[in-house]
């Protein structure tokens, strides 16, 4: 199992992993494959299965629409996202990649298939690319958890990287590396920061863990203190805040004095 803490780990905006940030990445990656975009002259996302069930309530289209325009979910600033789409669906363009205009609509150029699925997984895209001469470029991807996608006929197995060196401690299952531990004496953390160090240095990899904190902790920040309903259309309202307000003035207020009869 070569996997890094930052792919467990991913900053992404939400809310869901599946439904939002695989389908910004796949968008995105469509385009950058395409090699085509000066010809482009229009695009098209379809979407199946579950994300054309529940991708409304996931921000789907909105994640598909920002993958067209360049948007990454750790780098697309949340609060600027809705003048984005609002900016591009009221001048009919949308820039790809930031680069390059063509008309759309999200009523027209991002279809719901919503009785069909595509064979290899629930959660499929479909992308065409219209170019100049009529011809188009069509690329099907899918969202398989985690924010990994995968083009069809992709193996969902990350490629192992050629030039990469192996890491000290190889597992594919628990009980491995519990092994790996019980016969070197070390931790869990201890073995998987060295199998990290294989990939980046000591600094590099406090970096990034130093930035996951930092966001999780802003996050946590953004909702003790915000209100009203989550975004999505499903008109699911914000709790953590209301209960951060009632353990604080839980805190706040005296113990209550002991009845007569305590010992």
């Amino acid at each position: 199992m070569d996997m890094s803490v930052f792919d467990l780990f991913k900053i992404g905006i939400g809310p869901s992993s599946s439904h939002t940030v695989g389908p910004m990445v796949a968008a995105r990656r469509f385009l950058l494959e395409s090699g085509m975009l000066e010809q482009a002259v229009g695009v098209e996302a379809h979407l199946y299965g579950s994300l054309a069930l529940t991708g409304v309530g996931h921000a789907t289209d909105k994640a598909v629409i920002l993958g067209l325009m360049g948007e990454t979910p750790q780098d697309v600033d949340p609060s600027a996202v809705e003048d984005k789409l609002a900016e591009a669906e009221f001048d009919g363009v949308l820039h790809l990649l930031g680069i390059k205009p063509v008309p759309f609509s999200a009523k027209t150029n991002l279809v719901w298939h919503k009785a069909s699925t595509l064979p290899e997984h629930p959660n499929g895209m479909r992308f065409v690319l219209h170019l100049q001469d009529g011809s188009i470029i069509e690329r099907i991807y899918y969202s398989v958890g985690g924010g990994f996608i995968t083009a069809a006929g992709e193996s969902q197995a990350r490629a192992p990287e050629t030039d990469a060196a192996p890491v000290p401690y190889p597992f594919d299952t628990m009980a491995q590396l519990l092994e790996h531990g019980r016969r070197h004496g070390l931790s869990i953390p201890d073995m998987l920061r060295a199998n990290e160090r294989t990939r980046m240095s000591d600094e590099e990899l406090d970096a990034g863990l130093d930035n996951i904190w930092r966001v999780m902790r802003e996050c946590i920040c953004h909702g003790l203190v915000t209100e009203g309903r989550l975004p999505g259309g499903l008109d699911v309202r914000r709790r953590a805040a209301g209960l951060w307000k009632q353990a604080q003035q839980a805190q706040q207020q005296p113990l209550n004095a002991l009845p007569h009869d305590a010992v």
